[in-house]
């Protein structure tokens, strides 16, 4: 491919998604890999939570049929407790009129199945470049780079971020107990931990684990014995999803919030976690990346014949019609986070009797799930 379309920088999960994507209107699209990205890794440990929107985007794409069995679980219900007893909100897919309230999908697989679709498509070349900045033969340079975009930097770019002083753990788990198709979630001072239900490596009886933890403590479970990171596990849950054992390795990185101070400019645009990060407490960060690839593709596909794919003020409709929705679940994450973080003993009283009445709120209940189920 001579002269490309379209330059997508970052071939993560955003960036080959956008390129199938954008493929689909029969543009040429150059989908670039930087070589660090391709460098032997660990066992991917990481359960990504997809709404709706996600998913449909994906079965667009002819990628969500391709998918493992194994690899994708529906979330029926979901259960949010508090730091006191009894405090505690529960969702169900039932009541809310939807198919699911999630799917729990497994990290590697998708980014596997979304690499069969990308080297099968056609207008799609994919290359390993170690060059930063906009593409000069492109008429539009996307950057999907990730939160640690060399390419945003280069063009000037501030992303600012504000560290949560917060580690995330994962890991896969096993129950003796079947987990129904139920998510669990417990917000504790300041811990938040969630137990995603999936079926790797057992069917059925498998979880996800997200626990989002101070650093040091994250750090220390990470290397702990099995026996007493169980034990840490029981002492989180009190048992709730049964007797639960490690299934896999341990990962972990720093969590924090961030979002870049321009989005787009003459021939550029930033998607995903380029553009934006947020707490993975309510599992939204591939949702927005996602989000991001559904609006600019419908941006470009209904652009004026005479508008030229970098135009910035075509860019900027993308920007406008994204800014609402990232902004909003950065709010949401970000304030559940620091008021669960309060030790105070009245802040403690009012957030969980906040949690207890509005699960009594089946109306506002069915509002924020609408809303995580297509942001």
């Amino acid at each position: 491919m001579n002269s490309p379309d379209v330059c997508i920088r970052g071939a993560g999960a955003v960036g080959m998604s956008l390129a199938l994507s954008l493929a689909r209107q029969g543009l040429a699209v150059q989908l670039l890999a930087s070589p660090a990205g391709l460098a032997p890794a660990a066992p991917d440990v990481r359960t990504y939570a997809l709404n709706a929107g996600a998913r449909d985007l994906l079965a667009a794409l002819k990628v969500w049929d391709a998918l493992p069995a194994d690899a994708v679980t529906a979330v029926d219900d979901m259960v949010v407790a508090g730091d006191a007893p009894g405090a505690q909100i529960e969702f169900s897919a039932w009541q809310q009129g939807a198919e699911a309230l999630a799917w729990i999908v497994d990290a590697a697989a998708l980014d596997d199945a979304l690499a069969t679709a990308v080297r099968f498509a056609p207008h799609i070349s994919c290359q390993t470049d170690s060059a930063v900045g906009v593409a000069g033969g492109a008429a539009l340079t996307v950057l999907a780079e990730g939160k640690a975009s060399a390419s945003r930097s280069a063009l000037g770019v501030r992303f600012e971020r504000h560290a949560y002083g917060q580690t995330a753990l994962a890991a896969r788990l096993v129950s003796n107990v079947g987990h129904g198709q139920l998510a669990r979630q417990w917000f504790g001072a300041p811990d938040v931990l969630a137990l995603l239900p999936f079926d790797r490596p057992q069917v059925g009886h498998s979880y996800g684990l997200v626990w989002s933890l101070p650093a040091a403590r994250a750090e220390a479970l990470r290397d702990a014995p099995v026996a007493e990171f169980e034990a840490a596990l029981a002492e989180a849950t009190g048992g709730a999803a049964g007797h639960l054992r490690l299934g896999s390795e341990r990962a972990t990185w720093p969590l924090a919030i961030a979002q870049a101070d321009r989005l787009c400019g003459p021939g550029w645009v930033l998607v995903g976690d380029a553009a934006h990060l947020v707490h993975p407490l309510a599992g939204q960060g591939l949702n927005l990346g996602l989000a991001d690839v559904v609006s600019l593709s419908r941006i470009i596909a209904e652009r004026e014949p005479w508008r030229a794919l970098g135009d910035e003020r075509l860019l900027r409709r993308h920007v406008r019609a994204r800014s609402a929705p990232t902004q909003a679940m950065a709010l949401l994450t970000d304030g559940l986070l620091h008021l669960f973080a309060q030790p105070q003993p009245l802040v403690k009283e009012l957030r969980n009797r906040g949690l207890s009445l509005l699960n009594q709120l089946t109306s506002l209940k069915r509002v924020l799930t609408r809303h995580a189920l297509d942001v």
